[in-house]
This record gives C-alpha cells, sequence and structure tokens, in this order.
C-alpha cells in the first residue's frame, strides 16, 4: 500500500492510495418476491409523477421493471411465482407403498441369504456324518485305512 501525505492547511493528513471500491469486483442480481413486487406496483399506481420518480429512486429500480412487473401481474405470473417451490405433496398412500416394496425386497434378499446359510449347513452337516461314519467304520476294520 503506498501512502501519501495531502496538505491541507496547517495539519498533514496521510491518505492511502487504495482504498475499499463501494461496488463489489462481481456483480449479483437483485432477485424480488412476487409479494415485494405487488407491493411495489401498487405503490407506485398510486402516486404522481413525481411520487413516481421517488419512489424508483428510493427502491433503486427502473421503469422497465414496472412495466415488466405489470407484464407479469396481467398474464398471472406473480400468482405463479408466489406459489410454494418444490415437488407437490405425495399422496401418503403411495409413500406407505413405496416403503413397504422396499421392505419387501429387504426381506426376500434376507430370505434368499438363509436358504444359501440352511443348504451350506445341511451340506456341512452331510459331510460331517460322512466323516464320522467313515471313521468309525475305520475303527471297526482294526484301524487300517481304506
Amino acid at each position: 500500500m503506498v501512502m501519501t501525505r495531502l496538505e491541507s492547511g496547517p495539519h498533514s493528513v496521510v491518505v492511502s492510495e487504495r482504498t475499499k471500491p463501494e461496488v463489489s469486483e462481481r456483480a449479483t442480481r437483485r432477485v424480488f418476491s412476487a409479494q415485494y413486487k405487488l407491493r411495489i406496483l401498487a405503490e407506485y399506481e398510486r402516486r404522481d409523477r413525481n411520487g413516481k420518480s421517488v419512489l424508483l429512486r428510493r427502491e433503486g429500480l427502473y421503469t422497465s421493471s414496472i412495466s415488466e412487473w405489470r407484464k407479469q401481474r396481467d398474464e398471472g405470473a406473480l400468482q405463479a411465482l408466489s406459489a410454494s417451490s418444490g415437488r407437490p405433496p405425495t399422496d401418503p398412500r403411495e409413500h406407505e407403498l413405496a416403503r413397504l416394496q422396499h421392505e419387501n425386497m429387504r426381506l426376500q434378499s434376507d430370505l434368499a441369504t438363509a436358504r444359501r446359510v440352511i443348504e451350506v449347513q445341511g451340506k456341512l452337516s452331510a459331510l460331517l456324518e460322512q466323516f464320522a461314519t467313515g471313521s468309525a467304520e475305520s475303527t471297526t476294520n482294526g484301524g487300517a485305512p481304506k
């Protein structure tokens, strides 16, 4: 930062050349709600010519905005804008149906897993039984392997 001295009478004052700009570096678009637009339109239409200018300056608006808002109001767009955004609410029965379908799929998956476990346990049991009977036969035959 560069500092300079400014002579203004008997006292000198330090002034920085870099100051914070009043305008932001990146412009942002102003967004107005439907209620605001309707309120400003009503107020604008009640005023005389000078009052309209005062209103526009106070709010930082242009006549083109007023014209556009009038057009939107006449076409019914403002009522559409004031409606709640997002998806419309769903029927609770549809929500319950989706939940039950999801639960059904989960239970079918659990059942398939349980069936596989039972199948493996059956095979393991048969194998262990085969080993047990095989070792019993080998001890009765005098310990000689088959």
